[in-house]
């Protein structure tokens, strides 16, 4: 089966062709992350008047869209919503608690001014390098009125949230207006994009991936720049997007950035004369575009390579968070024809679940490349998914869920700089955005045959239905959050602990601190937390966490039982150093089951305890001076 010839009788435009065309030269360009090559929309396929819809009707259409998407979010996130204090949401508890301390600094820094890039008040006196970690500064920003008002739980949920529908709806809006013609199928291809088992997955404690409300849009821009932009005024629309970006998340800016140099580099094997004729366009809309970023992002970019706590690399082997080769026919967890065990080896984790698309979705997406395997547009959307999926299998291929040593593609470049720090499974990010805008392309083509072939239109139809339907998503599951003392949460902690300086939980655990800090909007410092930092201040290599100081090992072995009471002098000694490492004000015990126990060591390190609210509480500012 060949693909529709969209060419009309009508005069043909002065622009770039449709992607429907078969000449080469006339070929659309390729897209940015992951946007395929698409005409511009004045010269998409004209439509007869009576058929254009109006703009009530658009409007119309496009509100219906955004409600089912919402509704759709609000499906997937439902059970968070209904105990957003009391409950966490998801399967990874750790993620969510340090994404939710994420948007409480950001309103912290909003309310004080102060500095969004790096912190203290996680790991005191050390600091955090937030720009090493997952950054995020322009949602927490953005939603720092509801953090103030309603607490970091509430901001979180609401995030999660609203990245779904408004990923889905940038898609949709992007495609309908710029790539396809009939809006069912831009439906379709922003509804894969937004809920395929990508982002679903990711949605289980990682907001910044989930976040690619603008990756359309940079896409597009770049597309515009590569046709007959204006190099100076497009360049700086993609520059202002492109910062904007950055402070969502560096991780998706890169994906982004490298989905745009593999729609280069396919496209210039596909259509090589197309390519290079736009070259010189695109080059110079780039400068601009880089020029600007340059400026916007100078500082929190010397942050991230150079500044203090910065690191290189990420914990473990690239192959330890890496998929599967097939993994791409199994079903996730979270879909509506996984289960809590579909994926179980096939991925790295439960977020990590960026394939699984199930034998009729990959039979699916095979069959619509190869009946539309004349358009560049299809070609280079086809290359470019292909070579993200295995590159996100990691280092060795795999058989089964078990790994070789035969090499993989990410092999030839796992050394170099960044790549060295991408977890390798969200390559797979690219392939389904691919998938998705293949979707809504040949979706279109189908639906332009309706009157001369129904029958087509009916049969794809099912098919899509058989493809998608499994892959749908589930309410994401939810567990019991922690609970934080009462004596943070009403603020009574205001009247013994000076802001900035620090509140020691007891034991000194790295998620207490950080639903602490959180509960309180980062108005103290805690010691310890969860992170991304270096081993030492010699050896940069990411590790998670720090090294605990040698007084919260001490409680860690009383509060687990393998040890007594009794300290020494030289621990005594011990404990009043780290409280002035810590920079520490009070050191507060909440109700534990060895509470006897951890209050007799505090009491011999510290003096006496005394009832404050509903935790036990030493003021160690004495030892301080």
């Amino acid at each position: 089966m060949t693909a529709p010839d969209t060419r009309r009788s009508e005069p043909a435009p002065t622009g770039p062709a449709a992607p429907g065309d078969r000449e080469p030269d006339d070929a659309a360009a390729g897209p940015a992350r992951p946007l395929p090559a698409v005409p511009e929309h004045a010269v998409r396929p004209a439509v007869e008047p009576d058929d254009r819809p109006t703009r009530r009707h658009r409007s119309r259409w496009d509100a219906l869209v955004a409600a089912v998407y919402l509704l759709g979010a609000l499906m997937v996130t439902a059970r968070g919503w209904r105990d957003v204090d009391g409950r966490l949401l998801g399967s990874r508890p750790d993620d969510q608690g340090f994404n939710e301390w994420m948007l409480a600094y950001a309103a912290h820094a909003v309310r004080h001014l102060e500095n969004p890039f790096f912190t203290t008040a996680q790991n005191a006196p050390d600091g955090v390098n937030l720009m090493t970690n997952v950054g995020m500064q322009l949602p927490g920003i953005l939603l720092s009125p509801v953090t103030l008002l309603f607490g970091a739980p509430t901001a979180y949920v609401l995030l999660i949230t609203l990245n779904l529908a408004g990923t889905g709806y940038a898609w949709y809006h992007v495609l309908s207006r710029h790539v396809v013609d009939s809006r069912a199928a831009a439906f379709v291809g922003g509804l894969f994009c937004a809920f395929a088992p990508a982002l679903v997955s990711h949605s289980n404690g990682h907001p910044h991936i989930t976040a690619q409300w603008l990756v359309p849009f940079i896409g597009w821009r770049v597309l515009v720049l590569a046709r007959d932009g204006r190099v100076l005024r497009d360049g700086l629309v993609l520059g202002a997007l492109v910062a904007a970006q950055f402070f969502i998340s560096v991780e998706i800016l890169f994906l982004l950035a490298l989905g745009c140099l593999m729609v280069v580099l396919a496209h210039l094997a596909v259509a090589p004369r197309v390519a290079v004729r736009r070259a010189p366009r695109l080059a110079g809309g780039l400068l601009v575009a880089g020029a600007l970023v340059a400026v916007v992002t100078a500082y929190p970019l010397w942050m991230q390579f150079a500044g203090p706590q910065h690191r290189l690399g990420h914990p473990g082997g690239p192959d330890v968070y890496a998929l599967k080769l097939g993994s791409y026919v199994r079903y996730a967890t979270e879909s509506i024809a996984g289960s809590a065990t579909s994926a179980g080896g096939w991925g790295p984790n439960t977020t990590e679940q960026a394939s699984f698309y199930g034998w009729p979705l990959v039979v699916l997406a095979v069959a619509a490349a190869w009946w539309l395997r004349r358009e560049v547009t299809v070609r280079v959307l086809t290359l470019v998914g292909v070579v993200c999926a295995l590159l996100s299998i990691g280092t060795t291929w795999t058989w089964g869920t078990e790994r070789t040593t035969v090499p993989a593609p990410f092999a030839l470049v796992q050394h170099l700089p960044i790549f060295d720090a991408v977890v390798v499974a969200r390559f797979g990010l690219i392939t389904t955005v691919a998938v998705g805008v293949l979707l809504a392309l040949a979706g279109d083509r189908v639906l332009r045959t309706r009157v001369e072939n129904p029958m087509l239109v009916r049969v794809a139809g099912v098919a899509l239905l058989a493809a998608l339907v499994p892959v749908l998503p589930t309410p994401l599951p939810v567990q019991k959050r922690p609970p934080v003392p009462h004596f943070v949460t009403s603020g009574e902690w205001r009247d013994h602990v000076a802001p900035g300086r620090t509140l020691v939980p007891v034991p000194v655990a790295n998620m207490t601190s950080v639903y602490w800090g959180s509960a309180a909007l980062a108005e103290f410092a805690v010691p310890q937390g969860y992170f991304l930092a270096p081993v030492s201040p010699t050896d940069r290599t990411g590790r998670w966490g720090v090294e605990p100081q040698p007084t919260a090992k001490l409680l860690t072995l009383v509060a687990e039982g393998r040890r007594g009471v009794e300290v020494t002098p030289a621990e005594v000694a011990q404990a009043r150093a780290d409280a002035r490492h810590w920079r520490a004000d009070a050191v507060a015990l909440p109700r534990h089951r060895r509470q006897e126990q951890l209050r007799a060591v505090l009491d011999a390190c510290y003096g006496p305890g005394r009832r404050v609210d509903d935790v036990w509480l030493w003021d160690v500012r004495p030892f301080n001076r």
